[in-house]
This record gives C-alpha cells, sequence and structure tokens, in this order.
C-alpha cells in the first residue's frame, strides 16, 4: 500500500466526523508499515463533551494506544465552547512521547488564536484545522494566521475538503507544512506530496 503517505489516521464511521475504530482495524493499519495516529471519539457529530464522554476517550485512547504505538488524534469542547483543558492534559499525559493531534473540533471554538495558544501551553503536537471554515481553502486566511502565530511550536496540519488540483495553492496561501485528506481517488497522495514534500 506505498503510495508516499507519510502517515495514516485510523477512524472509523467518517460520516459522522470520525469515531473510535473497531481493534482490528487498527491492529491492521498499524501492520502496512505507515507511521499512524488513532482517533479518540466514542460518539461523532458532536464536540461539546459531558464528563462521561470526556472519561469514555480517555478509556478509548487508553485501550487503543495499549494495543500498539501510534498516537492518538481527539478533541472536545466544554460548555462554553473552548478547548477541554481536563481532555487535553489527559490525553498528553497519556500519549506520552507519542503525538497528539486536536482535530477538527478547533474549528468550532470561539477564538482560534487563543485555542491555539490553549493547545500550545498544554503540549499538543498538532491540531488539525480548515481555518474555522468548512474548507481548507476557504479559511486559507486564518490559517495564515495560525502558522504565523504557531511559530513552529506546535504543527498546523490543513484539512477539510483538501484535493490535489489545490494542493499547492493551499500550501502557497498558507505556508502550511502538512495536509490531511480523505485519500479516495488515485494519484491523490503523490499530489498532495508534491505541494508539501
Amino acid at each position: 500500500m506505498d503510495e508516499g503517505a507519510d502517515r495514516l489516521e485510523v477512524c472509523g464511521d467518517l460520516d459522522v466526523g470520525g469515531v473510535t475504530p473497531p481493534a482490528d482495524l487498527w491492529a491492521h493499519a498499524r501492520g502496512l508499515g505507515v507511521p499512524c495516529v488513532v482517533m479518540a471519539r466514542p460518539v461523532g457529530g458532536r464536540f461539546t463533551l459531558t464528563d462521561s464522554d470526556v472519561n469514555a476517550t480517555v478509556a478509548d485512547a487508553e485501550r487503543m494506544l495499549a494495543e500498539g504505538p501510534g498516537g492518538v488524534v481527539f478533541g472536545g469542547l466544554d460548555r462554553d465552547g473552548r478547548v477541554h483543558r481536563d481532555l487535553v492534559r489527559r490525553l498528553v499525559a497519556l500519549a506520552g512521547a507519542q503525538p497528539t493531534v486536536f482535530h477538527r473540533a478547533f474549528d468550532h471554538t470561539p477564538d482560534l488564536l487563543e485555542s491555539l495558544d490553549t493547545l500550545i501551553d498544554l503540549g499538543v503536537t498538532r491540531v488539525l484545522s480548515a481555518g474555522g471554515r468548512g474548507r481548507a481553502m476557504e479559511g486559507a486566511g486564518h490559517l495564515a494566521s495560525l502558522v504565523h502565530r504557531a511559530a513552529g511550536r506546535i504543527e498546523i496540519l490543513a484539512g477539510g475538503g483538501v484535493r490535489a488540483d489545490h494542493a499547492q495553492r493551499l500550501v502557497d496561501a498558507t505556508g502550511v507544512q502538512q495536509l490531511h485528506a480523505r485519500a479516495t481517488l488515485p494519484g491523490v497522495i503523490a499530489a498532495l506530496r508534491a505541494a508539501v514534500p
């Protein structure tokens, strides 16, 4: 399966934005020889988390990471719509040296720059964002601001409707060094790699 992907995000049920994958899918993905991160998200479709959602997310991450090395993709908002600090602290501690990725819940926070500072302070490795919009190209201006604010302290992963035909324009407009795409069409990974060598 080598089309040149630098890493894979492993999740289930993409129709609801992705959820914790079945254990057999996670095991299979880790056997592909490509670095993987696994999603810890027991329930799809919403980002505001209850205490029980937070505990379930931590339990999912703990179980998936115990099955083999990788990293963890997660996210969630508190009742005020801000980054759920307790969740982030717990997941960063659980992951240890493995990468942590805060998912598109980020784009639903009221202040992206404030949220970015929070994630930096809490030690998150990277954040997936479309610049607060539905598609990364629509949020290119905001993504550029995030890249500038990050200043190398956290990785900005541009995602949301990223396609091969505009990948280079997105990189040029934002300065992002990473692209996230649902690679369902032949050749899309090669085109993304060409945009971000």
